[in-house]
């Protein structure tokens, strides 16, 4: 076998992992959240950068509200997953790169002084981001179940602000009873890589 990591881990975080759609009422602790973030943090980003933002949506009243946000079809998950968090983009990361970036502090505003370079940097950072927080709850034995399919700008409004764009919304929890669909395919590797 060519891979290092064990098989194990392999089927949890990849083959054996599935996008859940129903969970138990098993709540998903503050403790696990941070244990995730303590884990994924150290994955890869351009200049280091550290776009990603995580809105915890708890209490009652704000799962209320972005319930009201998200598409039909994702208002029952949402309501009911023991936990939701809300991924979003941060588009004035920039600030933190002297800090994070020592070798370069220059980058701040060498590469990041006009706001489209910005946004454009922090949606592609981000999302790289919410691909290992995703990892990350795997990885914890949790299930998630992201999702684009919401009104961006009703959470912006309702739980962000304008520096903060809204990448998706995710599900977390222990899957319940037909969490999943089977899976779908996958492509193959010939149909993917090409060496040049």
């Amino acid at each position: 076998m060519s891979l290092v990591l064990d098989p194990a881990a392999q089927d949890l975080l990849f083959r054996e992992a599935h996008t859940a759609n129903t969970f138990t009422d098993e709540p998903v602790t503050e403790e696990q959240v941070q244990a995730i973030y303590d884990l994924v943090k150290y994955g890869p980003t351009a200049f280091n950068q550290t776009p990603l933002r995580i809105v915890l949506v708890r209490s009652a009243e704000a799962r209320e509200r972005l319930v009201a946000h998200m598409a039909e079809g994702n208002q029952a998950k949402t309501a009911t997953a023991p936990l939701v968090a809300i991924l979003a983009a941060d588009n004035e990361f920039h600030e933190e790169l002297p800090t994070l970036f020592p070798a370069f502090p220059q980058a701040k505003d060498l590469f990041f002084a006009e706001r489209p370079a910005r946004e454009s940097a922090a949606g592609l950072n981000a999302a790289l981001q919410a691909a290992y927080f995703i990892i990350g709850v795997r990885a914890a034995g949790l299930a998630a179940g992201p999702m684009t399919g919401f009104d961006a700008a009703g959470v912006q409004k309702e739980f962000l602000d304008g520096d903060h764009t809204p990448l998706m919304v995710v599900n977390i929890g222990k899957p319940g009873e037909g969490a999943s669909y089977p899976r779908s395919p996958r492509l193959a590797y010939e149909d993917v890589i090409t060496t040049v």
